[in-house]
């Protein structure tokens, strides 16, 4: 991914095949709540004056004012939300087929938000256009800055109408995006110094210290990163992705496809048949949450069912595209930890 051709084409590559491992599959919203979550008077209306925030593309936008006409990807949405930030207007995975929110939906009230598209590649640029938004933010999975979830087609028509924000989560630690988002939502009216906010950040960083501890303490443990399709079963490479990468700083054990085999992906993944899903050793494995992705209970190969993790009951779950709030990150690295800390070695 040295570059933004090559960065579209694993993009696409990705997509098509059900979303695995980096990134996802369909669009999604955001919205009001309680005093908790997020709130009903946004928290973006009490802040004042003219506005600026560079992102990290190193593009600084500015306005006269505080956008409160905000629209976002899901995930983007559902962070902002933690922090007390109201956004009324969203693209990316919302809604299941069974019209509940879908898990990048985090906390909000799905049925208040304004929904541009729920699938990859649809974007409702005329909705768009009609809701008058003040800036676009989405995350962006590559070097050249692309906006998730923003169609490659229609890119230039919804650049046209609103500045965008790109919040990257590529190829760095957890901890660089989670405080990227708190400075975005600190700059759209947050109180990022709120006993909330803080008592998160301090349970984020309990969970980080209990996760080194027990890679360290079980360092033999080996966790593999996996997601699943009806043909496929991908196993991801630590070296691109914002969790992964943080994780195997703490010292987690990871497996690692080889970098031949992530070749054809820009080095995010290695897809594997369900033949041969047995490749590579592990004593846990983490799947994929994403609905796009077929989840561990509903797997029927007879292959996965023979792995030794699989046997043992040493599968949990992984958010390939965290809510990067200090709340939503909590549960990941715990869960990880504990994983960890009762596990056999069975590889």
């Amino acid at each position: 991914m040295s570059n933004g051709t090559s960065a579209n084409l694993t993009r696409r590559s990705l997509l098509a095949t059900g979303g695995a491992l980096g990134l996802g599959v369909a669009l999604t919203a955001c919205g009001g709540g309680s005093e908790d979550g997020g709130s009903d008077a946004s928290a973006s209306a009490k802040a004042s004056g003219p506005w600026s925030f560079k992102d990290d593309r190193g593009t600084t936008v500015k306005l006269d004012k505080v956008p409160t006409r905000i629209v976002a990807f899901t995930g983007v949405a559902a962070a902002l939300y933690d922090y007390g930030i109201e956004v009324e207007g969203v693209f990316g995975p919302t809604k299941t087929q069974d019209g509940k929110a879908d898990v990048q939906a985090g906390d909000m009230d799905v049925s208040k938000l304004t929904v541009f598209g729920n699938k990859y590649d649809q974007f409702n640029v005329e909705q768009y256009a009609a809701f008058r938004p003040e800036v676009l933010i989405s995350t962006t999975f590559d070097d050249a800055g692309t906006l998730w979830y923003v169609p490659e087609s229609s890119k230039d028509k919804i650049a046209k109408l609103a500045p965008s924000v790109a919040v990257s989560v590529y190829d760095r630690q957890l901890t660089q995006p989670l405080q990227r988002m708190l400075e975005l939502a600190k700059s759209l009216g947050a109180d990022v110094t709120s006993k909330k906010i803080t008592d998160a950040k301090k349970r984020f960083e309990d969970a980080s210290a209990r996760l080194r501890a027990a890679a360290k303490a079980k360092p033999e443990i080996k966790v593999m990163a996996g997601s699943a399709s009806q043909d496929l079963f991908y196993v991801s490479g630590t070296n691109l992705s914002v969790d992964l990468e943080y994780f195997k700083a703490l010292g987690v054990n990871f497996v690692e496809p080889s970098e031949s085999a992530k070749k054809a992906t820009g080095g995010w993944f290695e897809s594997l048949s369900w033949e041969n899903v047995d490749k590579y050793g592990a004593d846990i494995i983490m799947m994929d949450d994403r609905s796009s992705t077929i989840q561990p209970a509903d797997i029927t190969e007879g292959t996965w069912k023979k792995l030794p993790a699989v046997k043992a009951g040493q599968v949990i779950s992984r958010s390939p595209e965290p809510i990067l709030s200090y709340d939503k990150c909590v549960p990941m690295v715990e869960n990880l930890a504990k994983a960890i800390e009762n596990a056999k070695k069975v590889s």
